[in-house]
C-alpha cells in the first residue's frame, strides 16, 4: 500500500519536472538513474531515499524541503473541504499549462489577469 507522503513527494517531484519542462529520462539521466525508477517515484509505489530526494532536488533545482510542501493537506481528504476543484490539481496537464502560462506573463498584466479572474470567479 502507497503511504500518503510517499505519493505527495511524488507528486511534487512531477510537478516541479513538468514546470521545468523536462522529461522523465532527462531527469532520470541527471540523476544517474533510469527514467522507469523516476515513474515509480512519482506514482508513489517506491519510497524516494533521503540522498535520492537531494539528488532530485538539485537537478530540479529546488530545495529538498519543496517535496514536503503541503504535505499536511495532501494526508487529509482536500476534496471534501471544496468539491469544485479536482483533489490532484497539479497532475491535470491544462492546469499545470494555464499555471506555467500564466508566469511568463509580466508580472504587471499577471496581476491584473489574477484580478480579473478573481472578480469572473465571484461572479459564478
Amino acid at each position: 500500500m502507497k503511504h500518503p507522503v510517499d505519493v505527495h513527494v511524488g507528486k511534487r517531484v512531477r510537478h516541479r519536472r513538468w514546470m521545468v519542462g523536462m522529461t522523465q529520462q532527462q531527469l532520470a539521466e541527471k540523476v544517474g538513474i533510469k527514467f522507469q525508477q523516476i515513474q515509480k517515484y512519482e506514482t508513489g509505489m517506491n519510497r524516494v531515499s533521503a540522498s535520492r530526494l537531494w539528488d532530485i532536488s538539485e537537478a530540479l533545482g529546488v530545495p529538498v524541503a519543496f517535496f514536503f510542501d503541503g504535505v499536511d493537506a495532501a494526508t487529509t481528504d482536500v476534496s471534501a473541504v471544496n468539491e469544485s476543484v479536482p483533489a490532484d490539481l497539479l497532475a491535470d496537464k491544462e492546469a499545470l499549462e494555464l499555471v506555467r502560462s500564466y508566469y511568463s506573463i509580466p508580472e504587471n498584466q499577471r496581476r491584473r489577469l489574477f484580478e480579473l479572474a478573481r472578480v469572473l470567479s465571484d461572479v459564478a
